[in-house]
């Protein structure tokens, strides 16, 4: 009797205790599927929703093979990889965009150096006719504007979908790494010129650039326009001199209507690789590839590593390091893909694995 009634009793106790669960608020390893071959990484990611989103990358790559496009699906319960019907090209998928939940673009490139473009309609992925003598690096989607990003003949080449077709665009001094466009006639663009890091504004006529930041060889690849009194832009500060393989800093910039301003960041070393909205549309998360910080004071070794996330809320950053993943090391490469109205973000890229080998990277937070 007195046995029943002890597991009784613990039976109720263990009713009036909360089941341990992944916590939310932390980054989560999410595993690609079982069909995804070894070799292979992550370059981008678009979510539409909770229970769509697409990454883009490359599979199978092999010390002399160039391996195979990677194109996966998140159901809202796991990610799938998506066959490519007709693509029986080798090579790797670069960028993907998603214009709405039925509409989305990727491209590539294959091993002879031409773009691939992918398209996804009502009736699945499909290969498109790619612009004519563009190398496409980059989709980017946003303000019901489509715009491809890449080089022609060894120029910066910026096109516009318009209607059914791609139509060239003026393009700001030096190069363009990244876009936010919010309307035909409001897009920002960031990159570098021979004076430094640069953003430019597209007003539908024109573009004025602005040195944001004139270091040498400083340049930023991914901006946030909030306002037009708070726009974000991220990069890497540059360096003069030093030793092969000094550690360069992260720069993020920001504009208050007035001026461009440095921000500081909890991080010494390292590339600001992607800037996400928080649900609410102002800065939400920054990215930081190859993370590092000084250690203490005559430690040994001296840097060690820092923060893969800030996440801001308006007045100050709270960094987040990389969930550890048994068997690989760190990321090379994050890219932040928000989940639009929602808290959640997802991060794609790809991981050191052992010998020299790498492995695609899925992160999640939310």
């Amino acid at each position: 009797m007195a046995r029943r009634l002890l597991v009784a009793a613990l039976a109720v106790a263990m009713t009036l205790v909360p089941v341990a669960a992944a916590d939310p608020l932390t980054w989560q390893h999410v595993p690609v599927p079982a069909q995804v071959r070894p070799q292979a990484g992550l370059n981008e990611a678009a979510a539409t929703g909770p229970e769509r989103a697409w990454a883009v990358g490359t599979d199978a790559v092999g010390r002399t093979a160039p391996g195979f496009p990677l194109l996966l699906r998140w159901n809202g319960t796991a990610w799938q990889r998506q066959s490519l019907p007709g693509a029986a090209w080798q090579g790797e998928l670069l960028s993907v965009a998603a214009t709405s939940a039925s509409e989305a673009w990727a491209v590539g490139r294959d091993t002879a150096g031409g773009t691939r473009l992918l398209r996804l309609d009502a009736s699945g992925w499909r290969e498109d006719r790619a612009p004519r003598g563009v190398a496409v690096t980059k989709v980017v989607a946003g303000g019901g504007e489509t715009w491809l990003i890449g080089s022609r003949d060894g120029a910066q080449a910026l096109l516009r979908r318009d209607g059914r077709t791609w139509r060239d665009l003026p393009v700001p001094p030096g190069s363009v790494y990244g876009l936010h466009l919010l309307a035909a006639d409001d897009v920002w663009a960031a990159g570098s010129s021979g004076a430094g890091a640069t953003v430019s504004h597209w007003d539908g006529q024109a573009w004025q650039q602005t040195v944001v930041n004139g270091f040498p060889r400083s340049g930023v690849g991914t901006v946030l326009a909030v306002s037009p009194t708070e726009v974000w832009a991220g990069g890497s500060a540059g360096f003069i001199g030093g030793p092969v393989g000094r550690p360069i800093p992260p720069l993020l910039m920001r504009w208050n209507g007035t001026e461009w301003t440095r921000v500081a960041v909890p991080t010494d070393f390292g590339g600001i690789t992607s800037l996400a909205p928080s649900a609410s549309g102002g800065l939400g998360w920054v990215a930081v590839a190859r993370s590092q910080k000084w250690g203490s004071p005559g430690g040994r070794p001296p840097l060690v590593p820092g923060p893969a996330f800030l996440a801001w809320d308006g007045f100050a950053f709270t960094p987040y390091d990389e969930p550890a993943v048994a068997g690989e090391g760190a990321s090379s490469v994050l890219t932040l893909a928000p989940v639009p109205g929602a808290a959640t973000v997802w991060s794609v890229g790809r991981a050191a694995g052992p010998e020299g080998t790498f492995a695609p990277r899925v992160l999640r937070f939310g």
